[in-house]
């Protein structure tokens, strides 16, 4: 028997890039046109974080909580899971994030959208590339729209949407909300790079952006919070 440090990533690929792919076709097929109801709701996302009025963030984190339920449901219960095993497990923690998202969101002080500066940008940078941005890359690689990850369908862009929106808001429980979405896009950029897809770029792009942006928010923060010590 080997030694197990001989083993590569790909050793444990359990499927090929073809099947992959063929996957969302079959997915996209048998939801089509939910596409456009999930998109919509995509929309009315970005509109709600720039009116930001007060009563949103209940509807944010109620439009945020469904996809991420029926994703885990739909696409990694009865889709992924049947050429993934490990799938099954992690269904669940889509459903858990789903339910975070609406206790959170109902809380009074929970969340709040009226994030500025660099985050903001950031934040609506990564929303809107989750939107508009990664359904393009399918027909972009060759695919074919058949395969598009779309918002609420699949769970790339799901997680990628939720990190633009969550760099938006604020909030003290805001980081009970984050560790699934990056985790799930960690595990998407390593499943993508061991099949050598050219788009494992997209979820790791995402997190890079993500984390560069609240670094920079917390040093700012910290440098108002001693500048106000030595006044």
């Amino acid at each position: 028997m080997s030694e197990w440090w001989t083993y590569r990533a790909e050793d444990f690929l359990l499927f090929s890039p073809r099947v992959y792919w063929r996957m969302f076709e079959l997915h996209n097929a048998a939801l089509w046109p939910l596409h456009v109801l999930t998109l919509a709701a995509g929309l009315i996302i970005i509109l709600l974080v720039a009116r930001r009025p007060k009563p949103s963030a209940r509807w944010l984190a109620l439009i945020l909580a469904i996809p991420w339920i029926f994703v885990g449901w739909s696409f990694l219960w009865n889709r992924y899971a049947t050429i993934n095993w490990a799938a099954a497990y992690v269904a669940p923690a889509f459903a858990v994030e789903g339910v975070l998202l609406l206790v959170i969101g109902s809380l009074r002080d929970g969340l709040a959208f009226d994030r500025r500066g660099l985050a903001g940008w950031t934040g609506y940078l990564i929303l809107a590339f989750a939107l508009a941005g990664q359904p393009l890359l399918a027909p972009l690689q060759g695919r074919g729209w058949a395969s598009s990850e779309v918002f609420g369908i699949a769970p790339d862009p799901t997680a990628m949407a939720t990190l633009g929106v969550l760099l938006l808001a604020r909030g003290r429980l805001l980081p009970l909300l984050l560790p699934i979405p990056v985790l799930w896009c960690l595990l998407s950029g390593l499943t993508l790079q061991t099949m050598e897809e050219p788009q494992a770029w997209a979820p790791y792009a995402a997190l890079a952006l993500a984390a560069a942006a609240w670094i920079w928010t917390i040093i700012r923060r910290t440098a108002d919070i001693m500048k106000e010590n030595r006044t």
